[in-house]
C-alpha cells in the first residue's frame, strides 16, 4: 500500500499533461476549421419548396438563412414574384421582415405566409411564389421558389371535423381598448398518430393577435399533438389603440393534414375614458371684488375611445363663496368631442383682498379632472371715494386748525 503512492503521484502530472495536449488539439483542430472557412458564404433555402394544399387554405413556411462564413451577414429579403389572387408576406412572429441579420457560422429563420385574397375565387391549380435575397453590399444573391398546388375543395370538406376539435370556456372577453385579452382555447385531436397543427387566426383591421403555449410567454404559429390527446393555447388579442367601442369578432382556425377545426371568439371593447379640461387660452387665473361674480370659459374634451356620459362639476372654494356652471352637467360626450361651460366665482361680500384659490372639478364617467383656479379679490371702488372723502376731511380740518391757530 505504502508504495503504490509515489506511484499515483507521479501519474497525475502525466495525467495533466495529456488533458492539456488534448485541449491543445482539440483547439487547433477548430482554429484550422475555421481557416478552412471562407471569408465570405451565405445561402437561402425554403423549407418546403413544393406543397399541395385544399383550396382556401393558407401558405406558412420558414425561409432559412445559413452563414458559413466568418464574417457576420446583413441580408435584405423581399417577395420578387406572387400571383394576384393571394397575399404575402415575410415576417417574425411580431414584425413583418425586410432584413435578416445573420452571424458568422449560424443559421436564422424567418417565416413566409400567404392566404387567397378571396378563398371563394381560388380555383385548383399551380401557383408559383419566388423569395429573393441578397447582402446588403450585392455581392451574394439568392433566390428560392415554392410551388404551390391548389387542389379540389370537396377533398378538403371531407378532412374537417375528423379528428380535431376547438373549444374554449369563456369566448367572449370584455374590457378596454387599451387592454390585453387572452383566451384559453383546447386543442383536442382524436386522430391514431401523431400531429403538427398550424394556427392561424383572423381579427379587425391593425390588431395583433398571436398564439402562445399555455403557461409560457414565447409566441408559436403551430404546436405537435400526439395521438387522441389535447394541449391548450393561449390566443392573445391586442386591439388597435384607434379602435372605438363595440363588438369584434376572431375566427380562430387550426389545421394538420388530415382534418381542420374552427372557433369563433368575440371581443367587447368598451372604449377608454379619459377627460381633458382647461381654458381656452390656458390661464387659471382670474380677478374680482367682494361680492361680485367674475366668468371664466372652461372646455372639456373627451379624449378617450367611449362616449363618456353624465359628465357633473364640483367645486371647492373658500366659505361663503359661490361658483356656479352654466350648463350644471354635461348628458353625454361622444369620442373627440368638446363643449363649452361657463363658471362663475362669486366671492363673500366680507372677503378680505388677496389671492385665494378655488378648485373646480369635471367627473365624469371612470374618468375626471381637477382646474385649480387663483382668483384675486381685489378692493371695491366705492372704498376708494371713501379713502378720498376720508383725504379731504381730514385737509380740511387740519387747514381750519391752523388758521383758527394763526389769529391767536
Amino acid at each position: 500500500m505504502l508504495g503504490k503512492k509515489p506511484f499515483l503521484r507521479s501519474l497525475f502530472p502525466c495525467a495533466l499533461l495529456v488533458v492539456f495536449l488534448l485541449l491543445l488539439w482539440s483547439g487547433g483542430i477548430q482554429a484550422a476549421e475555421e481557416e478552412q472557412k471562407p471569408e465570405r458564404l451565405i445561402t437561402m433555402a425554403v423549407e418546403y419548396p413544393g406543397i399541395e394544399i385544399p383550396a382556401g387554405k393558407d401558405v406558412s413556411m420558414d425561409i432559412i438563412f445559413h452563414n458559413k462564413g466568418r464574417s457576420d451577414e446583413t441580408v435584405d429579403v423581399w417577395i420578387a414574384e406572387k400571383p394576384k389572387e393571394w397575399e404575402a408576406k415575410i415576417k417574425t412572429y411580431r414584425f413583418t421582415v425586410t432584413g435578416v441579420h445573420v452571424p458568422s457560422g449560424s443559421n436564422k429563420s424567418i417565416t413566409f405566409e400567404a392566404k387567397p385574397v378571396d378563398e371563394e375565387k381560388i380555383q385548383p391549380g399551380d401557383y408559383e411564389f419566388r423569395i429573393a435575397a441578397q447582402t446588403r453590399d450585392g455581392e451574394f444573391k439568392m433566390a428560392e421558389t415554392i410551388k404551390v398546388k391548389v387542389t379540389e375543395k370537396e377533398k378538403e370538406e371531407t378532412k374537417k371535423s375528423k379528428g380535431l376539435t376547438l373549444s374554449t370556456t369563456y369566448p367572449v372577453l370584455r374590457g378596454p381598448t387599451d387592454g390585453t385579452f387572452e383566451f384559453s382555447v383546447e386543442v383536442d385531436s382524436d386522430l391514431d398518430k401523431d400531429a403538427v397543427v398550424d394556427l392561424f387566426a383572423e381579427g379587425p383591421k391593425d390588431w395583433t393577435i398571436n398564439f402562445k403555449p399555455a403557461y409560457e410567454s414565447k409566441y408559436i404559429s403551430s404546436l405537435q399533438i400526439k395521438a387522441n390527446q389535447s394541449k391548450t393555447v393561449s390566443v392573445e388579442v391586442k386591439p388597435s389603440f384607434l379602435a372605438q367601442a363595440g363588438e369584434y369578432p376572431i375566427k380562430m382556425r387550426a389545421s394538420t393534414e388530415d382534418a381542420e377545426a374552427e372557433i369563433d371568439l368575440t371581443v367587447i371593447l368598451t372604449g377608454t375614458y379619459k377627460l381633458e379640461a382647461g381654458t381656452p387660452n390656458g390661464l387659471l387665473s382670474l380677478q374680482t371684488k367682494p361680492g361680485k361674480p367674475a366668468n371664466i370659459s372652461v372646455y372639456v374634451k373627451n379624449t378617450g375611445s367611449a362616449v363618456n356620459h353624465n359628465i357633473k362639476f364640483l367645486s371647492f372654494k373658500p366659505e361663503n363663496w359661490k361658483v356656479e356652471f352654466k350648463p350644471e352637467k354635461i348628458e353625454a360626450l361622444k369620442p373627440g368631442e368638446l363643449k363649452q361651460v361657463e363658471v362663475t366665482i362669486t366671492p363673500d361680500e366680507d372677503a378680505l383682498i388677496g389671492d385665494y384659490s378655488v378648485s373646480v372639478e369635471v367627473q365624469g364617467e371612470k374618468s375626471s379632472k381637477t382646474l385649480e383656479f387663483r382668483t384675486t379679490v381685489k378692493a371695491s371702488a366705492a372704498w376708494g371715494w371713501i379713502g378720498v372723502a376720508i383725504i379731504v376731511g381730514v385737509t380740511g380740518g387740519l387747514t381750519g386748525l391752523f388758521r383758527k391757530l394763526g389769529r391767536r
